[in-house]
């Protein structure tokens, strides 16, 4: 198994989850590139302009440590940097598992991705004079779950922590990217964990994933909030166990 943090986040983020799986898999965890203790020298802001860099990573990793079979585990943005990896190199994989996935998070005529680019706009504007303002007051709303506000400070400490010029492009490049396409090419079997409320993704999305991705199964969890493996791990680790057990893919 190897697991895949979203925007904002580090690998530290799957504690639950690996404490659930480490028995029976052998597991994989990084911090993609401007995160938690990734080399900073490293960032590209040409190379990380789009997923596609961040797949590119993804692949090195697998192809570096000769893997094959993976489940890949992904939250947030990093589901689709999974997809672009599995439809650029699907012999590596064995299934994918899309936690609070989101192909395009703009809302336009005939899909509700949860945000109109105004709102977008205002938000990349904030963080640009005011990174740490903006994570202390979006963090909370993007984890929901307000009478448990330890999980809401938790992921605003994460969000500080990551470096906040690679944060600011990383943002616009997870918040206006459309991936819409990139799902029909998908021939990998593939889970998507939707929570019943979430502010980033709507469960619309969940449903417009699963009519338009090949070999998917939707679940649409109890939790709510984006970050359900944090805030309701018990019924992630729950519902992933009884995808892989009941071999879905």
């Amino acid at each position: 198994m190897i697991f895949a943090h979203g925007f904002g986040c580090d690998q530290n983020v799957w504690r639950y989850l690996i404490k659930a799986f480490e028995n029976n898999y052998r597991i994989i965890v990084f911090d993609f590139v401007g995160s938690g203790q990734s080399d900073l020298s490293a960032y590209n802001s040409q190379r990380y302009s789009s997923l596609e860099g961040y797949a590119s990573d993804v692949l090195e990793i697998l192809e570096r440590l000769n893997l094959k079979n993976v489940i890949f585990i992904g939250h947030s943005v990093a589901c689709m940097i999974g997809l672009k990896a599995a439809v650029t190199r699907p012999e590596y994989f064995q299934s994918l598992i899309f936690v609070a996935p989101s192909p395009c998070y703009m809302i336009d005529d005939s899909y509700n991705g949860g945000m109109e680019r105004a709102h977008l706009d205002a938000l990349f504007d904030v963080m640009d004079s005011n990174y740490l303002g903006w994570s202390s007051s979006m963090a909370p709303l993007i984890m929901g779950n307000p009478e448990r506000p330890e999980l809401g400070e938790e992921l605003t400490a994460n969000f500080c922590a990551t470096d906040p010029d690679i944060a600011r492009e990383f943002a616009r490049v997870t918040f206006l990217s459309d991936n819409r396409a990139d799902l029909k090419m998908l021939k990998t079997p593939s889970l998507t964990l939707q929570c019943s409320s979430d502010m980033l993704a709507p469960v619309e999305v969940g449903h417009y994933i699963h009519e338009n991705t090949a070999k998917n199964t939707l679940v649409i969890l109890s939790a709510t909030g984006h970050c359900p493996h944090m805030s309701h791990p018990d019924e992630t680790i729950r519902t992933i166990s009884s995808y892989i057990k009941n071999d879905k893919f």
